[in-house]
């Protein structure tokens, strides 16, 4: 299968219909959603896996992300690297990547493409969003890399704003909860089952007496912090108000 061949079957002329953006060179953007176990089951596939240009686009994403943040706001270094950390994490670049639909235009061995853990997935969709940022980034430029990325990614930081979503969840949950209601929360194992090596917990997270909400995970702390995320949901709680400091236009960047 020629790229050109992997790029019609999947549609990907769609795809850039979607972003408003056309690659001159169609092979970078396949290769952007090949996934290394794909190769395991095509070794004549002419093109290599994603995670080179997963390595390119970590750092131009990175870049400019910490670029508009500098151009925008006086906030302090530490507050200025919570908020990109929050922007670029694994987490929010799998959420961008499902809002872009990449998905369907992953190239995936049979057994990944069967398999239902959304973790897994999530971690394969958050890499490939890197990597097609690599592909923009070689293909077209940093401007295009630049506006791509402020479109879906910079987009975002509001809501990491309003909810404070640098802050872990169980840290948000346990300050608003002191904050609001005065109670420190507590977490609970609810039930526990699989073998020692492939352990499953599910933990329950309290204020006093109530039980907010429970949560999932193979490590008690990973079913916390689950339990925390959808306790803020329940109590619909964002953590406290920020003081956000614009930029003015006469302001230093330094």
């Amino acid at each position: 299968m020629s790229p050109i061949t992997a790029y019609n079957e999947k549609n990907f002329a769609k795809l850039e219909e979607n972003l408003g953006i056309s690659f001159s060179q169609k092979e970078l953007l396949v290769q952007a959603l090949v996934h290394r176990s794909f190769l395991n089951e095509n070794r004549d596939f002419p093109l290599s896996h994603n995670e080179r240009l997963e390595f390119l686009g970590d750092a131009v994403l990175e870049l400019i992300v910490t670029e508009f943040l500098c151009e925008n706001y006086l906030n302090p270094e530490g507050e200025l690297t919570n908020w990109r950390a929050a922007l670029v994490n694994a987490k929010m670049c799998a959420e961008v990547a499902k809002e872009i639909g990449l998905d369907e235009y992953l190239f995936l061995s049979h057994g990944e493409a069967k398999d239902g853990n959304s973790k897994a997935r999530d971690y394969i969709l958050a890499n490939a969003l890197e990597a097609l940022i690599g592909a923009i980034y070689l293909d077209l430029g940093w401007d295009t890399a630049k506006q791509f990325v402020t479109r879906w990614t910079i987009v975002k930081l509001p809501i990491v704003l309003e909810h404070h979503l640098w802050v872990d969840p169980k840290s948000r949950f346990q300050e608003a909860a002191q904050e609001i209601v005065g109670v420190t929360p507590t977490y609970k194992v609810i039930k526990e089952e699989g073998p020692d090596h492939a352990k499953q917990f599910v933990v329950g997270v309290y204020i006093d007496k109530e039980q907010v909400a429970t949560g999932e995970g193979s490590s008690k702390q990973e079913a916390q912090v689950d339990a925390a995320e959808k306790a803020l949901k329940v109590k619909d709680w964002k953590g406290h108000k920020v003081e956000i400091i614009e930029r003015k236009a006469t302001d230093p960047i330094g």
